[in-house]
Order: C-alpha cells, then sequence, then structure tokens
C-alpha cells in the first residue's frame, strides 16, 4: 500500500469516528431560576420619573411568582441610556440615593444591573421589606440618579 492510499484510509477512518462521535447529542433542560415561574402576581406599581436628562420612563412592579418568590419586573415600555453600562436598580427608603461608604445603608437595597430595555424580571433575595417604597435607578459610574418610582 502507498503512502497516498494508507493516509486516505486514515482521513476515512478518521472522519468516520469523529461522525459517528456526534450523532448523538442529550438534551438537557435548564430552568432559568431568575425568571418567574408560573403566573406573575403584581403587589406594588409605579411609573418611573426620569432624573437627570436620561428619558428613562416605564413601569416596575413588585410581585411574585407562582412559587411565591419575589421579583421586581421593568414592564415592555421600559426604557433608559444604557451607554454608561452601570445603571444599577435599587429598592429604597426614599426617592433619594444616599450611599453609606463603610457600613452599607440599610435604607438600600441593591436589586440588579439593567442590562436591555423592555420587559426584565429580577429575582429578590426574600420579600422585600415592607419599609422600601421607592425604586431607584442610579449610574454609579457617573454618580447620577437616572430616575425613581414611588411603589404603591
Amino acid at each position: 500500500m502507498n503512502i497516498k492510499s494508507y493516509l486516505f484510509m486514515l482521513m476515512l477512518s478518521s472522519g468516520a469516528f469523529f461522525f459517528n462521535s456526534c450523532g448523538k447529542e442529550e438534551v438537557e433542560t435548564i430552568t432559568d431560576s431568575s425568571q418567574p415561574s408560573g403566573a406573575f402576581t403584581t403587589l406594588k406599581t409605579g411609573t418611573i420619573m426620569a432624573q437627570s436628562d436620561t428619558g428613562t420612563k416605564g413601569t416596575v412592579s413588585l410581585g411574585t411568582d407562582a412559587s411565591g418568590i419575589a421579583f421586581l419586573k421593568l414592564g415592555a415600555d421600559f426604557q433608559t441610556v444604557l451607554a454608561t453600562g452601570t445603571v444599577t436598580i435599587y429598592l429604597s427608603t426614599s426617592a433619594s440615593f444616599k450611599a453609606d461608604p463603610g457600613n452599607g445603608n440599610p435604607d438600600l437595597k441593591i436589586v440588579g444591573f439593567v442590562s436591555k430595555n423592555g420587559e426584565s424580571f429580577y429575582k429578590i433575595g426574600g420579600a422585600p421589606d415592607s419599609k422600601f417604597n421607592h425604586i431607584i435607578f442610579w449610574c454609579g459610574t457617573a454618580g447620577v440618579p437616572f430616575g425613581n418610582v414611588n411603589i404603591k
């Protein structure tokens, strides 16, 4: 057998092996625990008041899913400027962001970071304390408020 025939047979058998090994794939279903399970029940809601000429607007809701897990929901009408990349959502006891470097601030609870316009859900660890009656959108990079919501 000459070298060309040998290389051809080697490539042919290698190809058959690779195609066979990719033939059967197992499909695994992964449940995204960051999304509500079943129906979302709104408990409190409000409309965003834009700040700092950011054009932030839309509705925000606090509620639970069918399993009783608490979520914050940005409505389909939600819009903000995403160019900064660091718009953070906080539960708050007031419409103003008041940082407390060193000790944290018991009047603020971080919810998450805005990654897109439109509807989004943010899982809240445990039921939100009733003292939180506002949502704040804050850009930490620029130290600028993007908006707030009085939720009722």
